[in-house]
């Protein structure tokens, strides 16, 4: 069919059912790019390599190393760890920038992954107990704590998606994290509340 002989609304809603969730492919490159170059240098196992190449760790933080917040957002200890992240990244994060918009995903996205390190950093400094902490899992929950908010503004439903899946979801993945050894259920609950907050601010049905 000639585009000329479709109506204005429906050429619309053809190129928006074709556009791609580029940020989300670009924020996946990128984090792979990033595990690459370092597992051909070093080893990604090593919290001591990851520290030195932007993990955050508290002791560092404080000492005015506040980019760690935002650095250890892209690195992954070992294949598993950045293959489990990137897979949720890739099947979540479509969804919302489908729904919100490139832009406003991309700041959500960051804004998330930045709560979830800085209640990571706020719990280990009050608490003593330091380790190297590091992955895009803060980012990722907070796509899903905005997936949710977004789901609740379009009476319980988004991209295929419900409230009551979402939320299902988020308490399975915290769940995980809990009864899992060497998991930041801190950074998980900072991302989904910064990115369920963020939405609540950024996102228009």
């Amino acid at each position: 069919m000639r585009l000329d002989t479709l109506h204005d609304s429906d050429w619309k809603e053809d190129l928006c059912q074709k556009k791609r969730p580029v940020v989300t492919i670009a924020v996946v490159i990128i984090n792979v790019a990033v595990w690459c170059i370092l597992e051909l240098i070093g080893n990604t196992l090593d919290g001591a390599f990851i520290a030195e190449y932007g993990g955050m760790y508290p002791e560092l933080v404080r000492n005015g190393e506040s980019y760690r917040l935002f650095t250890a957002m892209f690195l992954h200890f070992g294949a598993e760890h950045l293959a489990n992240n990137m897979i949720l990244l890739a099947a979540a994060g479509s969804k919302l920038e489908a729904a919100v918009g490139s832009l406003r995903y991309l700041m959500i996205y960051i804004g998330a992954g930045f709560a979830g390190n800085l209640l990571s950093f706020y719990v280990m400094v009050r608490t003593g107990a330091y380790a190297v902490c590091a992955g895009a899992s803060g980012a990722v929950f907070g796509i899903i704590g905005a997936l949710a908010w977004a789901a609740i503004r379009n009476k319980g439903k988004i991209e295929g998606l419900t409230t009551k899946g979402l939320l299902f979801m988020i308490l399975l993945c915290l769940y995980y994290g809990i009864t899992t050894a060497g998991v930041d259920n801190w950074a998980h609950a900072g991302g989904v509340l910064g990115g369920f907050f963020l939405c609540i601010v950024l996102y228009r049905r």
